[in-house]
């Protein structure tokens, strides 16, 4: 007998349905090559899910929606969840030396902001536009060859072709502070020494950039005492998901789960 593409999957007894899992697994990712993983992935969270509820069954637990933010309200089955898990969950208070840890193991995570000032050239294009993408990354492709045998005509160059109004100012943004612009373009801003022009394009949400580093602040290592509350709420947090993952493994241990291999 041919084993099925997508097998049944049920929980102590309650099925979960091919469609339910293949709705669940548009919201997962998974390579271009491997589209099996995002059904597993969705698989999976649908068996959490439903053990939770099992779970919140098992307690007697009643529905108390809260109000996430205006116009937005929980549905009953995720505020049994969340009460569920406020119940279940008790993760270990903070020790002031795990919080001392943090700061002695990792003083770059807590800096005052770097202080840039970036000068670029823009090639909007929505990166849903795969077209658009690729014509605006050879027109800067093209400008980059303009640029590396003309460095100074960055600001020419910025005035006549950037799509960013600030090509009125020959490319220049300011003065920029860490968090301001988009993660990619603060990497590259991050790669560059001062004077600096990328080697090459770098694409964001807006489009594709030529960039120059004017000039750069690294900022201080903020004293402990300044970021020891900031690390305590992280190191909450950290216990926090490591209790919830250990509640929802123990459930999974005491469950029986047919179609689907729960990952550890």
């Amino acid at each position: 007998m041919k084993k099925p593409l997508m097998p049944d999957v049920s929980v102590n007894g309650v099925e979960i349905s091919a469609a339910e899992i293949a709705a669940e697994a548009q919201n997962h990712n998974a390579p271009k090559d491997k589209p099996g993983w995002a059904w597993k992935n969705g698989a999976r969270a649908l068996v959490i899910r439903e053990l939770l509820m099992q779970e919140a069954r098992k307690r007697d637990l009643q529905p108390a929606p809260k109000e996430l933010e205006p116009s937005k309200v929980e549905t009953e089955d995720e505020s049994l969840i969340r009460l569920l898990l406020e119940l279940a969950v008790v993760p270990e208070t903070p020790a002031a030396d795990e919080v001392a840890k943090v700061y002695a193991e990792h003083p770059d995570m807590f800096r005052a902001p770097t202080l840039y000032e970036p000068t670029h050239i823009l090639f909007a294009a929505d990166p849903s536009n795969t077209e658009a993408r690729e014509a605006a990354y050879k027109k800067a492709e093209a400008a980059l060859v303009t640029l590396q045998k003309q460095p100074n005509a960055f600001g020419t160059l910025a005035r006549e072709i950037s799509d960013c109004p600030s090509k009125e100012n020959g490319g220049q943004l300011g003065q920029m502070v860490s968090g301001d612009t988009v993660p990619e373009f603060e990497r590259a801003m991050d790669a560059l020494e001062v004077g600096q022009l990328c080697l090459a394009p770098v694409p964001t949400r807006y489009g594709i950039h030529l960039l120059r580093l004017d000039a750069k602040a690294v900022g201080e290592v903020l004293p402990f005492e300044a970021v020891k509350a900031q690390i305590t709420e992280m190191v909450e947090k950290a216990n926090w998901a490591k209790a919830a993952n250990g509640f929802v493994e123990t459930l999974v241990q005491n469950a029986s789960i047919t179609g689907i291999k729960m990952a550890a």
